[in-house]
């Protein structure tokens, strides 16, 4: 099949189409298809009924909670845009329903275009299969060679962090919401162990899930990492200081104590699977192994020690 119109509803595949090189084929796109800067100029098919911009994490994860408790969904589509755009291809994924348009969007997609469209689903949970849907969507695009050179480039990546562990490896504890305490799951744990530390409470492949002050004071974290999901560096610090900064129990923490707390652009390198993790996994090895990642380069402003 030649695809010459596509529809992404993950921005993880928008990425990745750019850095194929097709973009001029991407007719539609979702409200957070923020990068490459021109991503945002693309006809927006779908956007959320949640301004997370105007709200803090609480009331974010309460309009969450009560939206998908009363079936509703958090998403919409744009019909007309989605229309215009005729697709050949639709990008969808099934990793998590709060992050990124669901299997309901893609539902309503196909009821509502005349011409039904190839679904291509991203369901990554892990840094491998994160790689995979680069050779699966190379294959769909007939761009086998250069998904090669990016999965050639990014595996380099990858081993030069896992090739240089420490002795002593710390405990570390990442932590994808702050009010609710929510685990960073997927292909968080693994990230963490790939860039020399010992991944805290949640596992490699599973979601993310509530916790409490009491696990957290249980796992006794040397380093603590703080990713909230679609946030930046800036927010997530914002957030720190009006949410945990004059916590008694958080204060007393080994790693608070330490100065051992960061806080990370958890939206461009964390929170979605795309090829941008693997420079996620650059940023928690210069966290992680200081010393040794100290030159290594990374984006400014993708992390930042709270002291």
């Amino acid at each position: 099949m030649v695809v010459d119109r596509i529809v992404s509803f993950l921005p993880s595949a928008t990425e990745l189409l750019y850095e194929f090189g097709v973009e001029d084929k991407l007719f539609g796109v979702t409200h957070e298809c923020k990068y490459p800067d021109s991503a945002k100029l693309k006809p927006k098919v779908i956007s959320s009924i949640i301004n997370s911009d105007e709200l803090t994490s609480n009331e974010i994860n309460t309009m969450t909670c009560t939206l998908l408790n009363d079936g509703k969904d958090i998403f919409q589509l744009n019909e007309k845009n989605l229309k215009d755009a005729n697709p050949d291809l639709i990008i969808s994924q099934e990793t998590c329903e709060v992050c990124a348009a669901y299997t309901t969007q893609v539902k309503n997609a196909l009821e509502i275009l005349p011409k039904k469209p190839e679904l291509y689903s991203m369901d990554p949970h892990n840094l491998h299969e994160i790689i995979q849907s680069v050779i699966t969507l190379g294959d769909i695009l007939q761009q086998d060679q250069k998904a090669l050179e990016i999965v050639t480039g990014l595996e380099k990546r990858i081993q030069n962090i896992k090739n240089s562990k420490n002795n002593i490896l710390p405990k570390v504890l990442a932590i994808e919401w702050i009010e609710p305490f929510f685990t960073a799951g997927h292909w968080i744990p693994e990230m963490i162990e790939f860039a020399g530390g010992i991944n805290l409470i949640s596992k490699t492949g599973e979601h993310s899930r509530r916790m409490d002050m009491n696990e957290i004071m249980n796992s006794d974290p040397d380093i603590i990492i703080l990713m909230p999901c679609g946030f930046d560096t800036k927010r997530t610090i914002s957030e720190y200081n009006s949410i945990l900064k004059e916590n008694s129990a958080w204060n007393s923490l080994n790693a608070v104590k330490n100065n051992q707390i960061f806080a990370v652009d958890a939206n461009s390198f964390f929170s979605k699977p795309s090829i941008r993790t693997i420079e996620g996994l650059e940023i928690l090895a210069k966290i992680i192994q200081s010393e040794k990642f100290a030159n290594l380069p990374v984006s400014l402003g993708s992390f930042s020690n709270i002291c």
